[in-house]
């Protein structure tokens, strides 16, 4: 089972051939006008200098479409395509019994690394990371349930000068190698010792000599760094999981593995004949890259003393991902800020000829989190935002919409609900939005059950599973019927189920999660259409009942998956 679009794409491939001498595209779209319009003819009318018109009648006349739908030759040379009813039961029942709910394998499966969410160790997670780690764990969801293998990485930050503070500071508060670390406020320790290395020279001096014993592997100082580094993802990992995001312990990659990897990369840039000096720095010079002043800009890969950076950590990374780890595609879902410095590195790592076809890395950008004033999203003081705090208030939110709306439920089950609600507001506020642009973050509207959100879309699986509570009827016999569509608002949702294949496959190949929300929500607003002109459980016969209780059965399955792929939970009862 495809996606009824591709289906009559691949019908048509063979009448666009036998025109032109040659293979087309049949440039097959939906369309207002019908069920989906084939605009291929007009562009190989002006290749053949014909009139598109009569193009499209040949190839009307040369297409077998095999009971699958009417053409009709439209305006100056489109084909309108009219799928059969017969059609699309079929492939509504087809879609019904596949686990998969007709969602069609990719032709070649990648093994891919999502790099996103990289919290920095002794400081808290605030909103700035909620981008990151929901658009990530949405592409890891889809991508696995594609079928791809998907490799999590979460590249947090602990390495580097501010650790030897953060050490220098904890010996001074009388920790050893044996210490147990442990801080309850993870920026607590960051901002004290920022403060003492601002303002006490004697503590600089000794911070500084501590980062060299840290490099050097002194075997105090290391107890310390991973007792910081251990505290640090105990907490990332609390976070995720009341976020409900699939990050764990297992998945963090550190800039500290890389840091042995450093010098091979400086190594083999230069025996590539890449690495050249400039102002006593190591660079290399990506073509067609400049500065401000329309000079060339280097990747500045090893620092006048010697020393490494940022670009040379993220080239080890690309390194690993593909020596290592055998990665087809790399994504990284990071801020929009960071695009030159990526483009420049994925670059570079073309030159030394470790990043070549088929593999390819792809920055996954996104836009960000604003207040209802229209600037970056923070408290009522003004300070950075927590992203713990932000979840445990949507989970406060979340579970007084329940108990306003469904008193009668459990107070267990309220909570339960509740955090569903809250959590899935959040995600889906952020989700159903153009990933590259910023957006505003409005309690009020994700929380809303009207207009695109998530509770709309919870309460409507809701809503359709209570519709097999009343009927009494075994939800796994229903799936194996084919239903009828006599009525247009049935066959509107039939064709939009069908549309689910397209739906996850352009979310996958465009990087693009709104466009699977914006689905999920034309779909429910279809089931709406349908339920309120269609009876159900009133209807005309018992076959008449089953059939549409086959439609809201699969429709159900559809919302429940595609929240699923968006990390956000389908309530049975609301």
């Amino acid at each position: 089972m495809a996606d009824p679009l591709l289906t009559v794409t691949q019908l048509l491939a063979p009448a666009f051939a036998a025109v032109a001498g040659h293979e087309v595209d049949p440039v097959v779209r939906a369309s207002d006008r019908a069920d989906a319009q084939a605009n291929g003819a007009l562009a190989l009318a002006k290749q053949l200098g014909r009139n598109p018109r009569e193009v499209a009648e040949a190839v009307v006349a040369a297409a077998d479409l095999d009971g699958t739908a009417t053409l009709e030759v439209a305006g100056p040379g489109f084909i309108n395509v009219a799928f059969s009813a017969d059609f699309i039961a079929g492939e509504s029942a087809r879609a019904a019994a596949d686990e998969r709910l007709g969602v069609h394998p990719p032709e070649t499966v990648d093994t891919v690394v999502v790099d996103y969410s990289a919290p920095n160790v002794a400081k808290e997670m605030h909103v700035g990371h909620l981008r990151t780690t929901v658009i990530g764990d949405c592409l890891v969801r889809v991508h696995e349930f594609l079928g791809h293998t998907v490799l999590r990485e979460n590249h947090i930050g602990d390495w580097g000068t501010p650790f030897g503070m953060l050490i220098e500071c904890l010996i001074d508060e009388g920790a050893d190698a044996d210490t147990v670390v442990t801080h309850e406020d993870p920026t607590a320790l960051y901002q004290a010792a920022r403060a003492r290395f601002d303002s006490d020279e004697d503590f600089k001096v000794r911070s500084r000599d501590r980062v060299v014993k840290l490099q050097s592997g002194d075997a105090e100082t290391l107890a310390l760094w991973r007792q910081l580094v251990d505290e640090s993802n105990r907490y990332f990992e609390r976070v995720y999981r009341d976020l409900g995001v699939m990050l764990t312990a297992d998945d963090v990659m550190g800039e500290s593995a890389y840091d042995p990897m450093l010098p091979g990369v400086i190594e083999r840039l230069r025996d590539g004949g890449l690495l050249e000096e400039s102002d006593g720095a190591g660079v290399v010079w990506p073509p067609g890259y400049k500065n401000r002043d329309g000079d060339p800009l280097p990747l500045i890969v090893q620092k006048r003393d010697g020393g490494f950076n940022y670009a040379t950590s993220d080239l080890a990374c690309v390194l690993d991902r593909l020596e290592r780890r055998h990665a087809t595609l790399i994504l990284y879902v990071v801020g929009a800020p960071q695009a030159l410095h990526l483009e420049m590195v994925f670059k570079v790592a073309e030159m030394a000829g470790w990043l070549k076809p088929p593999a390819r890395a792809v920055h996954v950008s996104f836009g960000s989190v604003l207040g209802i004033d229209r600037k970056m999203l923070r408290t009522r003081s003004g300070a950075t935002l927590k992203l713990h705090d932000l979840v445990a208030e949507a989970v406060e939110r979340g579970t007084a919409q329940v108990k306003a709306k469904s008193p009668d439920l459990p107070p267990q089950e309220q909570a339960r609900v509740g955090r569903m609600i809250g959590i899935g507001a959040i995600k889906y506020a952020d989700l159903s939005t153009d990933r590259t642009k910023d957006y505003v973050f409005d309690w009020e509207r994700m929380l809303s059950f009207d207009g695109n959100t998530a509770p709309y879309l919870q309460y409507a699986h809701a809503r359709i599973r209570s519709l097999f509570r009343r009927a009494e009827v075994d939800a796994q016999t229903i799936r194996t019927i084919v239903p009828t569509l006599d009525q247009p608002q049935e066959r509107a949702l039939a064709l939009r189920l069908l549309a689910f294949d397209a739906a996850v496959s352009e979310t996958v190949e465009r990087y693009v999660p709104h466009r699977l929300c914006n689905y999920l929500f034309d779909l429910a607003q279809d089931f709406t259409a349908f339920y309120e002109a269609c009876p159900v459980l009133r209807a005309e016969s018992e076959e008449l009942r089953n059939s549409r209780l086959a439609l809201a059965y699969l429709t159900a399955r559809v919302i429940a998956q595609g929240l699923d792929l968006l990390g956000i939970e389908a309530p049975e009862r609301m």
